[in-house]
């Protein structure tokens, strides 16, 4: 092979090498955008009573449920839903967990107290109401005949560690539902 030939394989080979990185960077970005994107999309359509479940990775796929597979760690999916709800004017945050999570310890599923840890830090200031695991499926299960349920699958691995959001209305509350009943009550409506 002369000099030349070398230089136009070892040309070639530097051109496909870069092409090659360029598209799993872009596959990568595509992937972690796309979720997002999707999510985006579903919370535009949401409302009231739609749910917003953010789950390890051993939640089974159930009819009437749109799943969005994020490829990521339950936490920082999480932390990212929490933001886009609350940054949206339409809808606020009521938040479950499975009552289990606070029984499960390292000994059992190692990374679950620094999973529980960081999960509060998350949570921050939202109270968080535990359901037990079999309640959550009959709930989506009712849910699911009437609402959206967005599923966002996430590569958890701890147990339990699943985490389930019903949309209540922003600019609405329960208190001024119920001034409004007692005044239509009272105008004989």
């Amino acid at each position: 092979m002369n000099r030349c030939t070398k230089k136009y394989y070892l040309l070639i080979f530097i051109i496909f090498s870069i092409a090659c990185s360029n598209e799993i960077k872009s596959d990568a970005d595509e992937h972690g955008s796309n979720w997002e994107k999707q999510f985006d999309e579903q919370l535009e359509l949401s409302g009231h009573r739609n749910w917003i479940l953010v789950v390890d990775k051993a939640f089974p796929q159930q009819p009437g449920m749109h799943i969005i597979n994020t490829g990521e760690k339950l936490l920082p999916v999480l932390e990212k839903v929490l933001q886009k709800i609350r940054s949206s004017a339409h809808v606020k945050p009521v938040v479950f967990n499975d009552a289990e999570l606070q029984y499960i310890s390292d000994s059992l599923a190692p990374g679950a107290e620094d999973y529980k840890t960081r999960l509060k830090k998350v949570l921050n200031e939202i109270t968080v109401t535990p359901l037990l695991h079999d309640t959550v499926f009959v709930q989506m299960d009712a849910a699911s005949k009437l609402f959206s349920v967005t599923v966002l699958k996430t590569e958890e691995v701890i147990p339990y560690s699943s985490v389930f959001i019903q949309l209540d209305c922003a600019y609405w509350s329960s208190e001024k539902e119920q001034r409004l009943r007692q005044l239509m009550k009272n105008q004989g409506n």
